[in-house]
C-alpha cells in the first residue's frame, strides 16, 4: 500500500496548496505529516481495523506495526515533495498510473481501499477474493 501513501502525499500537496496557498512549502508538509500521522494513529484503533475486517477482504488485519506507520509517512512525504516539483499533469498521471498497477497486481488500491472503508460493496470484495461477479 505504499504506493497509496505516495498519492495521500500528491493530495495533500494539493489540497493544501488550494487552502494555503501563501504558506510555504514546509509549513504545508508539517500539516500534511500531522493528517498522515494523525491517520495512522486513527487507522490502527480497533473500531477502524474492525471496519476494515467486516467491508473488505482484510479479515487477518490487525493493525500496522510501528515501523509500517512510520514508513506510510515517509511514502506520504515523498508524495508531497514530487507533487511540489512536478507539474500538475505529470502528479496526475503517476497516480493514475500507480492506481491501475496496484488494483492490477493486488486487486486493491487507495481508490478501492476508501470505496469499500466507506461503503463496501459485495461485488468488489468478491473481485477482491478472486471469485467470479455474478
Amino acid at each position: 500500500y505504499t504506493l497509496s501513501h505516495i498519492i495521500h502525499g500528491f493530495i495533500f500537496y494539493f489540497v493544501l496548496w488550494l487552502i494555503f496557498p501563501r504558506w510555504s512549502s514546509g509549513l504545508r508538509l508539517l500539516i500534511a505529516i500531522l493528517i498522515e500521522g494523525g491517520w495512522e494513529i486513527i487507522e490502527n484503533t480497533d473500531a477502524v481495523i474492525n471496519r476494515y475486517r467486516e467491508g473488505t477482504i482484510s479479515l487477518n488485519y490487525f493493525g500496522d506495526s510501528v515501523l509500517n506507520s512510520i514508513s506510510d509517512v515517509l511514502a506520504m512525504m515523498i508524495g508531497f515533495v514530487l507533487a511540489a516539483r512536478w507539474p500538475a499533469w505529470l502528479t496526475v498521471l503517476v497516480a493514475v498510473v500507480m492506481e491501475l498497477v496496484a488494483l492490477y497486481v493486488i486487486r486493491d488500491n487507495l481508490t478501492l481501499n476508501v470505496i469499500m472503508l466507506l461503503h463496501p460493496f459485495d461485488a468488489i470484495r468478491e473481485w477482491q477474493a478472486g471469485a467470479a461477479v455474478r
